[in-house]
């Protein structure tokens, strides 16, 4: 609706995949099937403010990145160089089992999470690079993740329909929702946390957005 849209940011040559914002300097993050990640000041009149390569994920200094070969690296967004590279999280040589479906980190501690395609959900210390934990968290991929204001819990989405909410420090499932149905052999595609109200909200290749209290 043109009384809606407040502008249009382009650049990316093919699908945009997801953005994260940042409230220190109203700065977006664009990641995108084309390989690029962009930082963006929508404000400006060439809002584009520099092109990456990678996925996404948001801090006031730092941006975190994955790539479809299973790698996952912290940028810094002021010199643009890669401050950590995070070990190899190959297991196999299948490509498949590489791929990371979701990268989101920690809101207060210094830890990133992955999602996989093979059903795993890893824990990373930013750091060292080196992984805390890895566990298989869903009977199917793990399409999304998203970790509660608090920094207390971590909930994921799955192609096995269900939302599984995880105690962080603990690392055990503590509730689970079947909550959208299958098509195509696809189920969940996010999840978030409302930042203030005790509320949670998923998306679905059912065509629904639930919200649940």
């Amino acid at each position: 609706e043109p009384n809606v849209l407040a502008g249009t940011l382009i650049a990316h040559t093919d699908a945009v995949w997801g953005l994260a914002y940042s409230g220190v300097k109203n700065h977006l993050l664009s990641c995108s099937a084309d390989g690029t990640i962009r930082l963006w000041n929508p404000p400006e009149k060439i809002p584009c403010i520099c092109t990456y390569n990678g996925e996404k994920g948001c801090d006031p200094a730092n941006m975190v990145a994955s790539f479809n070969t299973g790698s996952t690296v912290i940028y810094d967004l002021e010199t643009s160089q890669s401050v950590v590279m995070f070990s190899s999280q190959v297991e196999s040589g299948v490509q498949s089992n590489n791929h990371i479906n979701k990268v989101v980190s920690h809101p207060t501690l210094p830890v990133t999470i992955t999602a996989h395609e093979d059903r795993h959900i890893k824990f990373f210390d930013n750091k060292t690079g080196k992984m805390i934990h890895s566990m298989v968290a869903h009977l199917d991929a793990v399409t999304s993740l998203a970790v509660d204001p608090n920094g207390i819990y971590l909930m994921s989405g799955s192609h096995d329909c269900s939302i599984r909410l995880w105690n962080l420090d603990s690392k055990t499932c503590v509730q689970e929702i079947t909550a959208h149905r299958k098509k195509l052999d696809e189920s969940i595609y996010d999840v978030a946390f409302h930042p203030s109200k005790a509320y949670i909200a998923s998306a679905g290749a059912d065509a629904l957005a639930k919200v649940f209290v």
